[in-house]
């Protein structure tokens, strides 16, 4: 009998090797089998180049290529119905003859969503839907989030004292997370869409806001300035990445910072992520300061929260870091004397 899940694993495992690199789209693998025997497998690699099921066809060896038609296509994603960047995936695999379709789970994007999946039953191929479907769907929570919430995966990410501060007395910056630490935060902001502070971070940690640290393509900068306080002449305004500067004076374009004016009796919060829905950006990693951090708390927008805790470091009347009053934890790693801690929300 086949082990769909072994295959269906195979193919996320595939997928994610694709992360940075092909938002706004989806993470995607597939693999095709002959028999028990692996004959091709791809990923989506690139925003705008071929999707995962058509380079694992192009993958298959000439001397296997007989056997395309008779094999069973396994894919995390449901194919593609449309032409977008590239022309439809279910396209191609009716033209192949290729009679069994795996599907991980089906794509929320309006214009596939079961479209796929009924050119594919409709030209005869037998389709099984919902192999590994949860962790299909995990590995693609910012582009279900996107398409079903109508806005970014929300990410917040800070660093604490083993008391729960964030800073020192009066702001004072003290260095919280260790080196490895560093480089697991530098990871994250790789694998999201654009990363955002507040006024207060961006003048007292003057952080540049990179991946410097980690490989890949630096993260669209999101700083919410309402008054404009932060000089041009900060680090986040540098030339290593685009800068969305959110604020209540204007709008004007200047190199790689775009200033968007917003409306200073509305609420911020959802003006912002409208406009970044609206730019296609799926995923924001909230990095502070506490006054931010604490107002997607407290609207409940948010979808993870990954949180590091110097167990060794305790700051007497330090600044306090924000208090997250739901979620559940999901995931914890020790990295020496730092604890990072990943929760959920599920409400």
């Amino acid at each position: 009998m086949t082990d769909h899940h072994y295959y269906m694993s195979r193919c996320i495992q595939l997928a994610r090797l694709g992360a940075g690199n092909v938002a706004p789209n989806p993470l995607v693998g597939s693999v095709l089998v002959y028999g028990d025997r692996i004959i091709g497998e791809g990923f989506h690699q690139q925003y705008g180049q071929p999707h995962a099921e058509v380079n694992c066809l192009a993958s298959v060896a000439g001397q296997d290529s007989a056997y395309i038609a008779d094999s069973i296509l396994y894919v995390s994603l449901e194919p593609c119905a449309h032409f977008g960047k590239t022309p439809p995936c279910a396209d191609m695999v009716i033209r192949h003859g290729i009679k069994t379709v795996v599907i991980g789970c089906r794509d929320p994007f309006p214009q596939v969503n079961g479209k796929g999946i009924e050119k594919l039953r409709a030209a005869g191929v037998k389709v099984i839907l919902g192999v590994l479907e949860k962790e299909c769907i995990e590995l693609n929570k910012r582009f279900f989030c996107f398409h079903q919430k109508k806005r970014p995966f929300i990410a917040l990410k800070w660093a604490q004292s083993a008391n729960s501060c964030l800073a020192g007395p009066n702001l004072e910056r003290i260095k919280i997370s260790n080196g490895i630490a560093d480089r697991l935060v530098h990871r994250w902001r790789s694998e999201e869409a654009a990363i955002m502070v507040g006024t207060t971070t961006a003048l007292v940690d003057n952080p540049s806001l990179t991946n410097r640290l980690w490989y890949g393509k630096n993260p669209l900068r999101v700083l919410l300035d309402k008054d404009l306080k932060v000089p041009d002449t900060h680090l986040v305004f540098s030339g290593d990445a685009p800068t969305l500067v959110f604020n209540t004076k204007k709008s004007a374009v200047a190199g790689h910072v775009r200033y968007i004016k917003i409306d200073a009796a509305k609420l911020v919060l959802p003006q912002v992520l409208e406009h970044l829905s609206a730019l296609q950006v799926q995923s924001v990693l909230v990095e502070g300061g506490t006054k931010l951090l604490q107002s997607f708390i407290a609207t409940n927008c948010w979808d993870e929260a990954r949180v590091i805790t110097n167990q060794q470091l305790v700051l007497e009347n330090g600044y306090p870091a924000p208090s997250l009053n739901s979620g559940e934890l999901v995931e914890t790693i020790q990295l020496l004397d730092n604890l990072v801690t990943i929760y959920q929300n599920t409400t």
